[in-house]
């Protein structure tokens, strides 16, 4: 008995205690921590740093193959614009000249400004147009020549003559070149271009409208005192016949500003 009881106390010794096994797995826990840790850190520093210079080998690889004269040279990218020389053309285009517009003679208008209006009412838009423009040329302060078409059927068939057809004014004419309607002289204007179309012009320097007529450029017949109607040369008092001075309304040119 005492044999056998010598025998298992021995085997009992070789066994760890409690606290040897808790301190034998904490120790086991940390390398194994420690471990793991080292191996998830390294594999992305060295993923990285081998990232890095398969990076810098490829760019290395293509740089060869660019700077290679032998190498083709792809233009699929490359935008080459082509210089056409037009850009002072198109700066002298954007200049005004009378050469621009077509060219109309007027009687007595070829190195004048003229303009035909209209002083009826009865269409206010063409009205108005014609006191737009008749302001315009105003402020510029130069001399122009108006050409009412209601108050004289003459510069209504001049008109008609000239333009080839039955035209509403207002209607612009500089130096014999026809500049055009409304519409286009407003143009002009915003765009900068009608004072350069007015260079050499003379300038009214005078702000006060004619003695003569009020700037209306026609004054009543003095001789059939606007009736259109004059007493023969017979002595017979019941013969009437149309005087020859004035025109269709009893009108007579101004004598001062036309």
């Amino acid at each position: 008995m005492k044999s056998v009881k010598g025998r298992f106390l021995k085997k009992l010794s070789f066994i760890p205690g409690i606290s040897a096994l808790k301190q034998g797995l904490v120790s086991h826990l940390n390398s194994s921590e420690n471990s793991s840790y080292h191996n998830l850190q390294i594999p992305p520093i060295y993923t990285q740093k081998e990232h890095k210079k398969d990076s810098l080998s490829a760019s290395n690889d293509r740089l060869s193959v660019t700077d290679s004269p032998e190498a083709p040279v792809s233009t699929d990218y490359i935008n080459v614009e082509q210089y056409t020389g037009n850009e002072d053309e198109e700066e002298i285009e954007g200049d005004p000249s009378l050469s621009d517009f077509e060219e109309k003679c007027l009687p007595g208008g070829c190195q004048a400004v003229i303009l035909y209006t209209t002083s009826m009412r009865s269409i206010r838009k063409t009205f108005e147009d014609c006191h737009a423009i008749r302001f315009l040329l105003e402020s510029f302060k130069v001399i122009f020549h108006e050409r009412d078409v209601s108050l004289h059927l003459e510069f209504r068939e001049e008109l008609w003559r000239i333009l080839g057809g039955r035209v509403v004014p207002p209607k612009l004419f500089i130096k014999g070149r026809y500049i055009g309607g409304a519409d286009e002289v407003i143009s002009l204007h915003e765009q900068g271009k009608l004072k350069k179309l007015l260079a050499g012009i003379p300038h009214n320097l005078s702000s006060c409208p004619c003695t003569g007529c009020g700037n209306i450029r026609f004054i009543v017949c003095s001789n059939c005192n606007g009736s259109r109607k004059v007493f023969a040369d017979d002595q017979n008092d019941e013969t009437h016949i149309r005087c020859s001075e004035c025109n269709e309304n009893g009108l007579v040119k101004c004598l001062i500003c036309s």
